[in-house]
């Protein structure tokens, strides 16, 4: 019997994910060349940096987590976030993360599953060399989910990326990170 062929992933993964398993509507969305990106997006978007790290350079300040769903299925763990800037609260950016556990120490696993520090950051402060790899930059028509955590009254286009991480070679998962309206 011939393997079956590997599903190709759809540009949202794992957005899409937490999505279904939520019964939220998928944003309209198409993929885009990074020299497509306006600014000040693509300055936020366009790099191989720790997202977490970028952000808060960015607006000036640390940037907390508000954990909006989780899911475990067998060693991977699933998880819709929002990250806002630690004194105002205004968001700053939304994001979908897909990691496989069992490739974290049993601290780092335990701090991701606390839902209190971005991922970028807990990674960092365990002394992972981790890399961003972008794979798809994404112009997206958000849906009422993601008009309700950015604040917005009519839909306009915003700008994410879905990318993958990897640490030591090794692929530990994938992220999709929206940014709101500059």
């Amino acid at each position: 019997m011939a393997p079956s062929p590997r599903l190709r992933q759809s540009p949202l993964h794992p957005l899409d994910l937490a999505y279904r398993q939520a019964g939220v509507d998928i944003p309209a969305h198409r993929v885009i060349a990074p020299g497509d990106i306006p600014a000040p997006y693509q300055d936020l978007l366009v790099h191989e940096r720790d997202m977490t790290l970028t952000l808060e350079r960015h607006c000036g300040g640390a940037v907390q987590l508000r954990t909006l769903s989780t899911s475990l299925k067998g060693r991977w763990y699933l998880r819709r976030v929002l990250l806002v800037h630690a004194y105002s609260g205004r968001p700053v950016e939304m994001g979908a993360i897909r990691i496989r556990l069992d490739a974290l120490t049993p601290r780092t696993r335990a701090q991701v599953l606390r839902h209190e520090v971005p991922l970028g950051r807990v990674l960092r402060d365990a002394g992972l060399d981790f890399l961003s790899r972008p794979r798809h930059y994404l112009a997206i028509t958000p849906n009422q989910d993601l008009m309700g955590v950015f604040w917005m009254r009519e839909p306009r286009l915003l700008y994410g990326r879905q990318t993958e991480v990897f640490q030591g070679g090794a692929k530990l998962g994938d992220i999709v990170e929206v940014l709101p309206l500059a």
